[in-house]
C-alpha cells in the first residue's frame, strides 16, 4: 500500500509539473484556439471561453491580419483523411501522375522538383517548419552515451528528400534522425497548414498519410500547403514517450522546487515567530 501511494503521489507530481510547462497548449479531441499573426500578440483561449472574449481584429490588414484558426483533428477525422487520400491515389493513373508532376515542376521557383520513377513511385522535396516549444534531447557526438538538451530555433525550416511511399511517421523519424534527436518520435506530430482567404488552418496529419502526395496535389505554393512539426498536443501526458532519465530529471526538478518552497515557508514563519517573541517581551510576558 505504501508503494502504491508513493507511486500515485509521484505521478500526480509529474503531471502537475508537465502541465505547468510554459507555452504549451493542450487540447483533447477536436478543439480550436485563436492565434494572431502579429509578433506582439499571440493570443490563445479555450473553446469554452471564446464567447467571453471580445477582440477587434478588423483594424489589422495585410501581413498583420487575422492569422489562424488552429484546428486539431480528432481520431475520426484523421481516419477520414486517410481513407480520402487512398481513394484519391487510386483514381490517378501513371499518365495523370506524370502530368501533375510536369505541372508541379513548371510552377516551382526553385530546383526542388519531383521525379517519377519506373516503379510508379515518385520522389521530391518537402519543407518542414519547426515549431517546438520544449527542448529536445540530442545524442552525443562520437557514439557516446551522453545526451544534451537544448531548444531548436523556432520557425526554422528543414528540407527533406522523400518518396511518395513515405508516411508521416517516416518523415518525423527522418527529421529527428537528421538532428540526431534521441526523443521518442511519438512525442511529435506533423501538421499541414493551408490558407483560405484571410485565415490559415492548421490540421494534424495521420501517421499513415503521405506528405509528398499532398504536396503534389497542392502544388509548390506554400500558401496553399506547408508542413509544420510540433509536439503532440493531447489531453493526457504520454508517460511512455519519456525515457527513464527524463522522468528522473522531472523528479529532481520537483524535489528542488519543493525544497525551495520549504525554505521560503520556514523563513516566513521564523520572521513571524521573532515578531511574536518581540511583542511578548515588550508586553512583559515571558516567551
Amino acid at each position: 500500500m505504501g508503494l502504491g501511494r508513493g507511486l500515485s503521489r509521484t505521478l500526480r507530481r509529474l503531471t502537475g509539473f508537465f502541465y505547468g510547462l510554459p507555452k504549451v497548449v493542450r487540447r483533447s479531441g477536436c478543439r480550436e484556439a485563436l492565434r494572431w499573426k502579429p509578433s506582439g500578440c499571440k493570443y490563445s483561449c479555450h473553446p469554452q471561453c471564446r464567447d467571453r472574449v471580445s477582440l477587434d481584429c478588423n483594424q489589422s490588414d495585410g501581413p498583420h491580419a487575422l492569422y489562424t484558426q488552429d484546428h486539431l483533428n480528432n481520431n475520426q477525422s484523421l481516419y477520414t483523411d486517410v481513407e480520402k487520400e487512398k481513394v484519391q491515389q487510386a483514381q490517378f493513373s501513371r499518365e495523370e501522375i506524370q502530368h501533375k508532376i510536369d505541372l508541379y515542376n513548371s510552377a516551382t521557383r526553385d530546383h526542388l522538383k519531383m521525379t517519377l520513377n519506373s516503379s510508379g513511385l515518385y520522389t521530391g522535396f518537402i519543407k518542414v517548419q519547426l515549431e517546438l516549444h520544449r527542448p529536445i534531447t540530442v545524442r552525443g557526438c562520437g557514439g557516446g552515451g551522453d545526451a544534451e538538451a537544448f531548444y531548436l530555433p523556432r520557425g526554422s525550416v528543414n528540407t527533406l528528400h522523400i518518396s511518395s511511399s513515405n508516411t508521416v511517421r517516416q518523415v518525423i523519424e527522418a527529421l529527428l534522425n537528421k538532428f540526431t534527436v534521441a526523443d521518442n518520435p511519438a512525442k511529435f506530430a506533423l501538421y499541414k497548414r493551408c490558407r483560405r482567404e484571410e485565415q490559415v488552418y492548421v490540421c494534424k496529419l495521420a501517421e499513415s498519410e503521405h506528405p509528398l502526395f499532398l504536396r503534389l496535389l497542392a502544388g509548390p505554393n506554400t500558401d496553399n500547403l506547408s508542413f509544420v512539426l510540433r509536439e503532440q498536443q493531447t489531453g493526457e501526458v504520454m508517460w511512455d514517450a519519456f525515457t527513464i532519465p527524463e522522468l528522473h530529471n522531472f523528479l529532481r526538478i520537483l524535489d528542488k522546487e519543493e525544497q525551495d518552497q520549504l525554505q521560503v515557508l520556514t523563513k516566513r514563519y521564523d520572521v513571524y515567530r521573532e515578531k511574536l517573541q518581540t511583542a511578548l517581551k515588550a508586553a512583559g510576558v515571558p516567551a
